[in-house]
């Protein structure tokens, strides 16, 4: 076969390699406001022109109020809002940066997304309110209710940052590759990979965050969501919290995946999640923790049965 023909094949081999791609029909996002949502979205005008993107279901005499992780937004919580709405209200939002919220050159300090989420209560009337996070979600959850130990009643945590601890040379690296163009050069083999880790057993029923993380990247917004998704790694490790973990006294639930691939990280300290979680778990005073089988990072979704009847229970 003459070299020609060689890369004739070659070329016909990739393009209908590409073709095949279960993303390659993604259709691009203009703004990342375009997202679409399986919940109605509400609006909320804050301080400094913020406008924060939220849900707001069911009613009751409790409140929850649940924070994404890194690079998430509020769909993250799709599997547990129809169930624990039916007996309380539900509030999930997109963190500034994020998601159908307002982008902007924000300091994303966990002070900051704390201070957010303080003030879309304030904004809707609601004093005291229990505060669920997910990952970064579950570090900016310890440090509001450390901050704020009279508004957060009680305290959900699936696989939170803040129990694992790093040495000045690990914070050093992290603040070393969170880089807006790790994000922004990112492929959609890249993206799929990233978010499949999440998961012990990736669902058909999550493949909408591979799609959409696809279709942001052409959207006006996204380097304004990169900007924010880098300064936020920035603030997990700039914003410790574990050696204050004695001072949380409300009652918590922590949850952890058995099978979680991102706690702790696989790149740096290595080692097992459940050693994480219950260093985490032994300086919480009135916490009670589970480690579920078959459930990886995104645990609440992977396993929403279990995380869904644990809270109601823990919530009565």
């Amino acid at each position: 076969m003459s070299i020609i023909k060689k890369v004739s094949t070659l070329l016909t081999i990739l393009i209908l390699a590409a073709c095949a791609s279960p993303y390659a029909s993604v259709q691009g996002l203009k703004s990342m406001d375009d997202l679409q949502y399986p919940f109605t979205v509400k609006k909320q005008k804050l301080s400094a022109n913020i406008e924060v993107a939220y849900v707001d279901e069911g009613a009751g005499d409790q409140t929850i109020i649940l924070v994404h992780g890194l690079g998430s937004y509020l769909p993250a919580w799709k599997n547990n809002i129809p169930a624990l709405s039916k007996n309380y209200r539900v509030i999930a939002l997109d963190l500034p940066g994020y998601g159908r919220s307002s982008k902007g050159a924000y300091s994303a300090s966990l002070e900051f997304f704390s201070q957010t989420v303080l003030e879309l209560a304030d904004s809707l009337g609601i004093d005291k309110f229990v505060m669920g996070g997910h990952s970064m979600g579950g570090q900016i959850t310890l440090l509001t209710a450390l901050q704020y130990p009279q508004r957060v009643e009680k305290l959900l945590l699936v696989a939170p940052a803040g129990f694992e601890t790093f040495h000045d040379g690990e914070k050093q690296w992290f603040r070393s590759v969170a880089t807006p163009t790790l994000t922004k050069l990112a492929k959609p083999k890249n993206i799929q990979d990233n978010i499949a880790i999440n998961f012990y057993q990736m669902p058909e029923s999550a493949d909408f965050m591979i799609r959409d993380r696809i279709a942001m990247r052409t959207a006006s917004d996204f380097n304004a969501y990169a900007y924010i998704v880098a300064e936020s790694i920035k603030a997990m490790v700039d914003r410790p919290v574990f050696d204050y973990l004695n001072q949380i006294k409300q009652p918590t639930l922590i949850f952890f995946g058995e099978g979680d691939q991102l706690i702790p990280n696989r790149f740096l300290t290595g080692g097992e999640t459940k050693v994480i979680a219950e260093q985490g778990h032994a300086k919480m005073p009135n916490s009670t923790l589970y480690m579920v089988p078959q459930a990886g990072h995104f645990m609440q979704f992977e396993q929403p049965e279990f995380f869904n009847e644990k809270v109601q229970v823990f919530l009565k």
